[in-house]
């Protein structure tokens, strides 16, 4: 009983740790079009994942973790913020000749976001991509600039 009781109030901390953090949901568009979830971690730094066409011919999920390099206080209302950082993506895909393909890859991401004092966000990043593709064995690389456009809470 005592380890039932445990185990439900750790779950309980972690699910009351996970709600307070700031996260933000919504669309990343550019060479591609991307369900876009960030959620903080510790301080102003990031995960944010996307799931959706990378290049319109691939569904991608690539996952990245943001640093915060620096937040410029430029305006007296909102924040803005410059990030970059490490990741991974996975997908599927199709070419030409209807082949299908699953690629594995490095990612990392650079950008600059402003949050306004309502819950809207809005950024502009660079999320270049090299990998593996293993239906075709060929490696693959793919820069894209994109603007999201988030809800944050």
């Amino acid at each position: 009983m005592k380890k039932i009781l445990l185990t439900t109030i750790l779950i309980a901390g972690f699910a009351l740790a996970a709600s307070a953090q700031p996260r933000a949901l919504g669309l990343r568009l550019g060479w591609g079009a991307e369900l876009s979830y960030q959620h903080n971690v510790s301080g102003a730094d990031f995960v944010e994942a996307n799931l959706g066409l990378y290049t319109f011919n691939a569904i991608n999920l690539a996952s990245t973790y943001n640093f915060m390099i620096a937040q410029p206080n430029w305006t007296d209302r909102g924040e803005w913020g410059f990030y970059g950082g490490p990741g991974a993506a996975l997908g599927v895909g199709f070419m030409e000749e209807n082949k299908g393909y699953v690629h594995l890859a490095v990612a990392g991401q650079l950008g600059l976001e402003y949050t306004f004092w309502f819950p809207l966000q809005l950024s502009f990043d660079l999320r270049p991509q090299i990998g593996f593709q293993f239906g075709s064995k060929a490696l693959y690389y793919g820069i894209g600039p994109a603007l999201s456009v988030r809800y944050r809470f």
